[in-house]
């Protein structure tokens, strides 16, 4: 029986701004792009559309409730030199806080060392592939205005 031929998968990165239009990034924990800074994120799941899946992977791994979700950019990466080589699109969408005011936790230790807010496009190194792509293409992040929290205006 003949091997079958690895194919591309989809990705979906989530650039989540918060109050100071800061980015949330975290140092993955897996066989693709271990110990690499990334956005939240995570495959598209079958019938599912980039918003869902951007919506789902944010509150699956931070707890954080984003909407206004909007497509950003895609990138193409082919990661041969990973410990399990890869080719991902990944379609990087962008989304608001509910609430501009919330932290995110690290609901899925196995998967992530913990999250950070940094300025854009100062993501710390190592960066994985999709996003250094993003980040040496230029990319540049249109401010998104977001309510001050301090008085509690949301």
């Amino acid at each position: 029986m003949e091997a079958e031929k690895p194919v591309p998968k989809v990705g979906v990165g989530v650039f989540v701004l918060n109050k100071s239009q800061s980015v949330l990034v975290g140092r993955r924990r897996s066989s693709v792009g271990d110990s690499k800074f990334a956005l939240p994120g995570g495959h598209l799941e079958f019938g599912e559309s980039w918003e869902e899946c951007a919506a789902r992977e944010v509150l699956e791994e931070t707890g954080l409730i984003i909407h206004k979700i909007r497509f950003a950019s895609v990138t193409n990466s082919v990661m041969l030199n990973d410990k399990r080589p890869s080719h991902y699109v990944t379609i990087f969408m962008k989304g608001e806080l509910v609430d501009p005011c919330q932290e995110p936790e690290n609901l899925e230790p196995d998967k992530c060392y913990g999250w950070e807010w940094v300025k854009w496009p100062l993501v710390p190194k190592p960066v994985f592939e999709p996003l250094q792509t993003l980040i040496e293409s230029g990319f540049q992040l249109a401010e998104v205005p977001i309510p001050d929290c301090s008085f509690g205006n949301v």
